[in-house]
């Protein structure tokens, strides 16, 4: 992504050619937007044209426009004209065909190890469980995660270890950064067996140092499970380069497959061999179509599998996959950063002067693609009302509210009307 003249570099020290202290907010939110490489991907979702100030694309992702022709072919040609052949024609391929595409373009992986199945709770329920068979090392019985993961994450390895015997060792990260090397390599030795962490935090929007967590965990002779749901399709990740082990993430954020799209399971080629995921279901064994009796996985990523594949919440993603490999990852990086940046110059400016804290990361790369501010005005109500205005940030308990910031479809002007509107109710 070039460096064009005025536009505002990651960080807030850099000043445009006109100089921030001259402009207005609103002059800085146009000049950013006149000066965006990706300004012209707005047009590609549906909505970007209206109003709405919606800061909650870390949570569900806006729908491309030609996901409705790319529905309505599927029902029309696929499954309509082709019917049942379809799956011989298409669909068996898609969970498989789709991940490469995920890998390619997101992951930083190589074909054949990531493939779309399932939800997100129960594909990490797979790929954990998965990860303690790759253990082979009786005397390790323990489960590290930290405080701050998502419930899900929490709520998994917390029934894991209960159904397995074994103990759970809690890293107490703090809410408004997040988990750090020294922490991992403290809380992991002799006794770890699998690591299960969030690339990036999603009330605080820490970002995680993968590689050197990665390599912490390996030290201590560990395997690692990352989370990736708010960090696909916003940050940089490069699962191969980093030799992670296991990872999952949803599709319906950055990636805007839509509200219950299906997750994706990444699994490095080394364990792939003896891959032992625990839900055997028809499609997951060899020669699904065989019907015989006796369970024998099929060989590689679609090992995985289990039950018949979402082919209907796949289609969605789809046109995201093709418009990221056409931007790339880094442009869409660097505009997440720019957007944040800008987040927290508008919060300096409008909402620390009323008593809000910024409960993110201040260094862009140290943080994904949202903030978090936090007040103690600031409610469930206070998200409701922002609703009925047509501003739509979300809430997360006791009194913080993310301002979620999608690169492809954001732009800074919706930033901005957004963060005013928090002003507004503050000064209610």
């Amino acid at each position: 992504m070039s460096t064009h003249q005025g536009a505002l570099r990651p960080g807030t020290n850099h000043q445009p050619v006109h100089g921030k202290a001259a402009m207005t907010l609103q002059q800085r939110a146009e000049e950013l937007d006149s000066h965006d490489p990706l300004a012209h991907y707005r047009h590609h979702f549906i909505g970007s044209d209206t109003p709405v100030s919606y800061l909650d694309g870390n949570s569900l992702g806006r729908p491309l426009k030609r996901t409705a022709d790319d529905v309505a072919a599927f029902i029309r040609d696929d499954w309509g004209g082709r019917l049942i052949r379809s799956w011989d024609e298409r669909w068996l391929a898609m969970p498989q065909a789709i991940g490469d595409q995920l890998g390619r373009a997101v992951l930083g992986a190589a074909p054949r190890q990531t493939i779309i199945a399932d939800s997100t709770t129960v594909v990490l329920y797979k790929l954990i469980r998965a990860a303690l068979a790759a253990v082979a090392d009786p005397d390790r019985n323990e489960l590290v995660l930290d405080t701050e993961n998502f419930p899900t994450d929490r709520y998994l390895v917390e029934g894991i270890a209960l159904e397995e015997g074994l103990t759970l060792r809690w890293i107490q990260a703090d809410p408004a950064a997040g988990v750090t090397v020294d922490q991992v390599r403290e809380a992991t030795g002799p006794r770890t067996a699998v690591v299960l962490l969030s690339q990036i935090a999603y009330r605080s929007g820490h970002l995680a140092d993968l590689p050197a967590i990665t390599a912490a965990v390996h030290d201590a002779g560990a395997v690692v499970v990352w989370d990736l749901c708010h960090s696909a399709g916003s940050v940089e990740i490069g699962l191969d380069d980093a030799g992670v082990d296991f990872a999952a993430g949803c599709t319906y954020k950055y990636l805007n497959g839509g509200p219950g799209s299906p997750a994706f399971a990444y699994v490095n080629h080394r364990h792939l061999p003896s891959l032992n995921q625990p839900i055997w279901g028809w499609m997951g064994r060899k020669d699904a179509f065989e019907m015989a009796a006796g369970y024998e996985p099929a060989a590689g990523i679609r090992g995985f599998l289990s039950g018949t594949p979402a082919i209907f919440g796949m289609i969605a993603m789809q046109g995201t996959l093709d418009l990221i490999e056409e931007a790339s990852m880094a442009a869409i990086r660097e505009k997440s950063e720019e957007l944040t940046a800008f987040a927290v110059e508008v919060f300096d400016s409008l909402l620390s002067p009323l008593g809000a804290e910024l409960a993110t990361p201040r260094d862009p790369a140290r943080r994904g693609s949202h903030i978090t501010v936090d007040h103690p005005g600031f409610t469930k109500a206070t998200v409701e009302a922002l609703w009925d205005g047509d501003v739509i940030p979300d809430f997360r308990a006791p009194h913080g509210i993310r301002v979620g910031l999608s690169p492809l479809s954001t732009s800074f002007r919706e930033v901005l009307q957004g963060m005013e509107a928090m002003r507004k109710r503050l000064q209610a």
